[in-house]
Parts: structure tokens; sequence; C-alpha cells
């Protein structure tokens, strides 16, 4: 039997909930990472839960029923890279987790990002984490990396609680 593992599911626009709901439904293991965000309207102010992940919802199955989860309303297919369907170890997902649990603002950036300083924090919730630090406008962000979507989280982060373990190189 095959083992089950963490595969990425890209869905149809604004479609992430109905799509985990729906799964869900059928029993399949889902994890959809959620954040809280403050919007501005012209006359209020709200806050909104939102995939932190646009189109993207984790599914934990086994390859020869990824067939099965497609045929949900809303999901699209599964992401590919270089012809084999993208996993996602359960350490990084555990990681994304512990940071969505933490409440600390995060962004997402699915552009190439340059390596920079690898880094390790060294105080406040993420303790321990590692991740590359790069610079964005005057803020410094710490940043890790979801290799199975190509997108990487960006987390503001005080520079006194980032210890360098590895400079780029030259």
């Amino acid at each position: 039997m095959e083992e089950l593992k963490w595969y990425v599911m890209y869905t149809a626009s604004r479609s992430e909930k109905k799509v985990a709901e729906r799964l869900k439904e059928r029993g399949v293991e889902v994890y959809l990472p959620i954040v809280e965000e403050l919007r501005q309207w012209s006359d209020r102010k709200k806050k909104v839960q939102k995939a932190l992940f646009n189109g993207y919802v984790f599914v934990k199955t086994r390859r020869n029923e990824l067939w099965e989860c497609l045929q949900v309303p809303g999901a699209v297919k599964f992401v590919h890279f270089a012809g084999t369907h993208a996993t996602v170890r359960d350490e990084v997902l555990d990681m994304i987790k512990r940071i969505v649990e933490t409440g600390v603002a995060i962004e997402t950036d699915g552009s190439e990002i340059e390596p920079g300083e690898k880094v390790k924090v060294i105080g406040g919730p993420l303790q321990n984490m590692t991740g590359e630090v790069i610079e964005k406008g005057n803020k410094d962000y710490f940043m890790i990396r979801i290799p199975g979507i190509h997108q990487n989280m960006l987390i503001n982060l005080p520079r006194k609680f980032l210890e360098v373990i590895l400079k780029p190189n030259p």
C-alpha cells in the first residue's frame, strides 16, 4: 500500500475554503492555513479570514487517490514540478502551523528571491526556527521557503531576534 503524503492542490480563485470543506466531508485530511487580516473599506474596517497561500490547499492522500480528490467542485489540479507531483514534508507543514498559530504578521511571496543570510531565530514565539533574511523596503524580514509550492513566508522580526549562522557566498 502506498504511503500517505501531503500533496499541493491548486484551486479555483477564492475557492480554498470550500474545496477544503468538501474534501473533509469526503474523509480526506486537508490543511488550509488561514490568517486574519484587517481590511479597510471607505466606511469601515473589518477583520477577515483568508487563505495564507492564495489558490493552494494541502491534501494528505495517496498518489493513486489524487484523481478522486480533483472531483470536488473548485479543485483545479495538483501542482507538478519536473513531471512529478509536488509534495510537502510533515515538518514543513508543522512549521507553517506553528507560525500561523503564533499570530505574527505574515506576508507570502512567490517571487524568486536571491539567497541571503541564513539565520536562526533566538527569541520570541518562533525561537529555534531557521531560514533566510531578506530586506524588503526599510524592514528586515525572516523568510521561510515552502519548496513544494515555490512560495515563501515573510515574517517581520526584529533583527535582535536573529542570529546569523551562515553568510552568503560573495
